[in-house]
């Protein structure tokens, strides 16, 4: 796996050319002003989706099935303000 380095304005100006990289089984590694402050790295092959991790779950008696004839709702990410993640991406550099 080779490893590169982009800065936060290059990751925001240039994310698809990053993620194709980051498909062909390669690292980058995010910087803000030359200081590294996260990483985009590869899918493993064993991670679940979020519904197959949901069927696991229901499959371990964790959780029930939903009622017959409806479909299970899947609820979206809860935003956590002012983490950094979020404030990187919003922030005008």
């Amino acid at each position: 796996m080779q490893t590169i380095n982009a800065g936060i304005r290059e990751a925001k100006m240039h994310l698809s050319k990053l993620l194709r990289y980051v498909k062909n089984g390669n690292e980058v590694v995010l910087t803000d002003r030359g200081r590294p402050v996260g990483r985009i790295v590869p899918i493993e092959a064993g991670e679940l989706s979020l519904e197959a991790r949901i069927q696991k779950l229901e499959d371990q008696g964790v959780l029930g099935p939903p009622p017959k004839g409806q479909a299970r709702i899947t609820p979206l990410p809860i935003p956590i303000a002012g983490s950094m993640a979020q404030r990187y991406l919003r922030e005008e550099l």
